[in-house]
């Protein structure tokens, strides 16, 4: 394959978010979203409405990725697009589509997992980490700390055995009665509140694992036991709630953070997924690195939740590396790395 001109189109349908990027020679030219903003009526996404709106704006956000980038789709190199993990449904349309474009066009297909592709964001804008390094990629799905060894070559040593970190914030901020997704609604009123008011229960892991699904319960005992004291007691004391909960898992996640760049003797810390849009993780993360003199790099934040941008600048490196996926490809929802 020539690799002097790469003009990739990558696609993104994991979840909630309809997105099409153009790639070209590493350099992301765009990055089209379309949100799904029918998910908020039902407390979360809802599957079958999640991968019908990707029928209809898949076609929509690709046409408005070429014309923006002002190339025609004869000239594209390869499509790209997530092949999982994420929700089978949504990932269907993007899988097809991109397969259907691809041998119309006589050109490669790039399958990329959903989670790698988080990582590889960092490269999209200076400054860009140095390999090694150590990520923290924390989502509404998943939460692991993964050794970045170079681009294509990376492994797990740490995740959680059950809930993600960003279905905990989601569940706590619906047993505070917070719309959908609560997670910056928490975020928000955490900054005005207490961290330390309220004391709540961390679970204790082996090595690098993470456990989420404890604290929810712990959580949600706590919110029992004090309102049949005070049933106004969340109205009354909402932010102090949200910026213990939020201090809470913040902890959790640094505290196996920490632990993990010790352990490997690694000082560039990375942070990607949705999650790291949290100011508290942020926040945290910045005084944590002072103390153990890391360098951090964060991505900018439309790169941090779905995005196709992320998804063509992993598909990049494995076209360099000649890493192509034939027409019998199929979505894989619970891919792994």
């Amino acid at each position: 394959m020539p690799t002097s001109d790469i003009k990739i189109l990558a696609l993104e349908s994991s979840c909630d978010e309809t997105s099409a990027a153009i790639v070209d020679n590493g350099k992301v030219l765009n990055n089209i979203i379309a949100t799904q903003s029918v998910h908020g009526n039902y407390g979360g996404v809802v599957p079958e409405l999640a991968s019908r709106a990707h029928q209809q704006n898949i076609v929509p956000v690709v046409d408005e990725a070429l014309k923006n980038a002002a190339i025609d789709k004869s000239s594209l190199s390869a499509i790209a697009f997530t092949r999982g993990p994420g929700l089978l449904g949504a990932l269907l349309v993007g899988t097809s589509f991109a397969k259907s474009m691809a041998l119309a066009l006589n050109i490669p297909l790039i399958e990329v997992n959903h989670m790698q592709a988080h990582i590889l964001a960092h490269f999209i804008d200076d400054p860009k980490p140095e390999f090694p390094f150590l990520c923290l990629t924390v989502s509404g799905g998943h939460t692991q700390i993964v050794l970045v060894k170079s681009y294509l070559e990376m492994e797990i040593v740490g995740e959680t055995r059950d809930d993600a970190v960003g279905e905990a914030f989601d569940k706590s901020a619906k047993l505070l009665g917070l719309n959908y997704p609560g997670g910056p609604l928490i975020d928000k009123y955490a900054q005005l509140g207490d961290p330390s008011r309220f004391k709540l229960p961390q679970t204790e892991m082996p090595g690098l694992e993470y456990s989420f699904s404890g604290i929810k319960t712990g959580i949600l005992y706590f919110l029992r036991d004090e309102l049949k004291k005070n049933e106004k007691f969340i109205d009354e004391n909402l932010n102090d709630i949200c910026a213990s909960i939020q201090h809470t898992l913040v902890e959790m996640l640094l505290q196996k953070l920490r632990k993990a760049a010790r352990q490997f003797e690694i000082k560039n810390i990375a942070l990607a997924g949705g999650v790291s849009a949290n100011s508290g993780l942020r926040n945290g993360l910045n005084i944590m690195a002072e103390k153990e003199n890391w360098k951090v790099y964060v991505p900018a934040f439309e790169y941090c939740t779905d995005n196709a941008a992320m998804i063509g600048m992993a598909a990049h490196y494995k076209y360099l590396a000649g890493e192509f996926t034939s027409q019998e490809v199929s979505a894989l929802p619970r891919m792994k790395f």
